[in-house]
């Protein structure tokens, strides 16, 4: 926190004995914010996909896991305890962009058919190795003001749940959008740099 200030007679802000025009505002309660965000998919092997996808996501949902809670009952009391960890569902909504090499709707829907093919009815279409339709981490980057990463929420054992388009409206004056929700098996939030733990990697 910034020293505090005050103002002399002649309505000059003073701290540690300087004058100044102005007051001095602390900038440890900075904080990121919410659109300062990057999020990028280390893709299943053979979708003919990049090895690191970076895709037009313009909102993640809230990631998070949540521990139930196990009742225990006594005469007069009664306690918790932590029991089974869930992994919240993540939603991403990501810009129908069309570059000339490309497609998001059909990266995304080429990654989603190997969890389920609608045309054939067969599911693991890629393989039935889990690390062919199982992205290896999704990531995402906690921006500064600047840019940076500063922080990462990391997840392991990623898939696609569900495929959806945004409504098509003649009367909307706005980009179109595809929505995909996925599952995780694991999670962890690090500072930027930190190295990913063994244990998360023995699982993969």
């Amino acid at each position: 926190m910034a020293s505090p200030y005050y103002v002399t007679n002649n309505n000059t802000a003073q701290r540690g004995g300087l004058e100044s025009g102005l007051p001095v505002v602390s900038q440890g309660l900075d904080s990121v914010r919410a659109y300062q965000f990057e999020i990028h998919f280390v893709p299943p092997k053979g979708l003919d996909l990049p090895d690191k996808l970076t895709l037009a996501a313009k909102q993640v949902s809230q990631i998070g896991m949540t521990s139930e809670d196990i009742e225990v009952n006594r005469v007069n009391d009664k306690l918790f305890y932590p029991g089974k960890v869930s992994p919240e569902e993540l939603t991403v909504t990501f810009d129908n962009f069309y570059p000339i090499n490309t497609s998001v709707a059909n990266d995304l829907w080429k990654w989603f058919s190997t969890i389920y093919d609608p045309t054939t009815g067969q599911f693991y279409t890629n393989s039935s190795n889990l690390s062919d339709w199982k992205a290896q981490r999704a990531t995402v980057f906690h921006l500064d003001a600047k840019g940076q990463p500063i922080m990462e929420t990391r997840l392991f054992g990623v898939y696609p749940k569900s495929w959806k388009t945004a409504e098509f409206n003649y009367s909307t004056n706005e980009f179109h959008t595809i929505e995909m929700t996925f599952r995780y098996d694991f999670m962890e939030h690090v500072s930027n740099g930190a190295a990913v733990g063994s244990a998360l990697n023995s699982t993969l």
